[in-house]
């Protein structure tokens, strides 16, 4: 009788762990599907390729800061200054180009200077004085938000405006540097949408395919059998902030790109948008762990999303609180596949 109980038991049990497999690999890509199909039949111009191209423009620089999130997670690591960084090298910009008269190359390169600078101090603070990273990128954060006000006393930057010592700022953005941000490809895909793209596939192929990909997410899961295994944790974790801040660097340039003058308030939500991305990522196909394919969709998610609200006129200030839910929603998904794994 105690036999013919327990096989009698067998298959519901199996059923509803087979259920939760599915559930934690499909939840989000079915929440997904079922969100885009609520917004279509409610607002038909949802689909449009008009408003696709929108979304992917609006959500392209969060999604880059967010692949730089991501290498961060890989290796145990969190990035909090990514935000910061995007606005560093979008007020360093207009810097070298309104005030300095300088031209696009020497723009980009001194943003993608100063985003590789931050990201290996960050390296620096948190592998030799082993600093949490994320007292240290937050520190690092604030660190720069006072950095780029202090140019300009607080202004944005803009050309004709006065600079504190009584000089005319007379230069102006290049026509070439603004098409970063504003030429579509084949007068349809932005210009910040290749780059996102091929950012994505990069990232993926490496953290994937390559063994200092590999390793990485080695260090992230145990860094001292890593270490024991040969290799070595502290650069891989310097290289991985570099990352994180040549990718925000590159988010800033193109955000300056777009909107053509040295905002201060510009980039203010990416922080918090592209943490969402990254740890939504997580749950796409049950990965369970960052990944930059998860990443790339997470942020996807969140640009559909609020450009649905919008587009239904919802009130702004529910914004937060529903991307806030579905990330809530996303890490129910990912805790329960930790669960059925223990």
């Amino acid at each position: 009788m105690p036999d013919t109980v327990l096989t009698a038991s067998e298959p519901p049990a199996r059923s509803g762990a087979d259920l939760r497999v599915l559930a934690v690999r499909w939840g989000l890509i079915v929440l997904l599907l079922g969100m885009v199909g609520f917004f279509a039949a409610a607002e038909p111009a949802f689909l449009s390729v008009r408003n696709m191209v929108i979304v992917l423009q609006s959500v392209s620089i969060v999604a880059i800061l967010a692949l730089g999130v991501t290498c961060t997670l890989v290796v145990g690591g969190f990035d909090l200054s990514i935000g910061s960084v995007a606005a560093s090298a979008l007020m360093a910009a207009s810097y070298v180009m309104v005030v300095w008269e300088g031209g696009t190359l020497a723009a980009v390169a001194a943003c993608l200077a100063l985003g590789l600078l931050v990201g290996l101090v960050n390296g620096l603070l948190i592998v030799k004085l082993r600093v949490p990273d994320l007292l240290a990128t937050l520190g690092m954060m604030f660190l720069l938000l006072g950095l780029q006000l202090i140019p300009t006393a607080g202004r944005s930057i803009a050309t004709g405006m006065s600079l504190p010592d009584g000089t005319v700022a007379e230069g102006r953005f290049t026509a070439t540097f603004l098409a970063l941000g504003r030429h579509r490809v084949w007068d349809t895909v932005p210009i910040s949408v290749l780059v996102m793209l091929a950012l994505a596939v990069a990232i993926t192929v490496f953290l994937t395919f390559t063994r200092w990909g590999r390793v990485m997410y080695a260090i992230g899961s145990n860094p001292q059998a890593a270490r024991l295994a040969g290799a070595n944790v502290e650069r891989y974790k310097i290289a991985a902030y570099m990352i994180s801040g040549l990718c925000a660097s590159i988010g800033g340039i193109l955000l300056a790109a777009r909107v053509g003058r040295g905002d201060v308030s510009s980039g203010n939500s990416l922080l918090l948008d592209a943490v969402a991305a990254a740890l939504i990522g997580f749950a796409v196909f049950g990965a369970g762990k960052p990944n930059a394919v998860g990443t790339a969709i997470g942020a996807l998610f969140v640009g559909l999303l609020l450009n649905g609200l919008t587009m239904m006129n919802a009130p702004y200030y529910t914004q937060d609180a529903i991307k806030g839910a579905v990330l809530v929603a996303a890490l129910m998904f990912t805790f329960g596949l930790s669960v059925r794994r223990s």
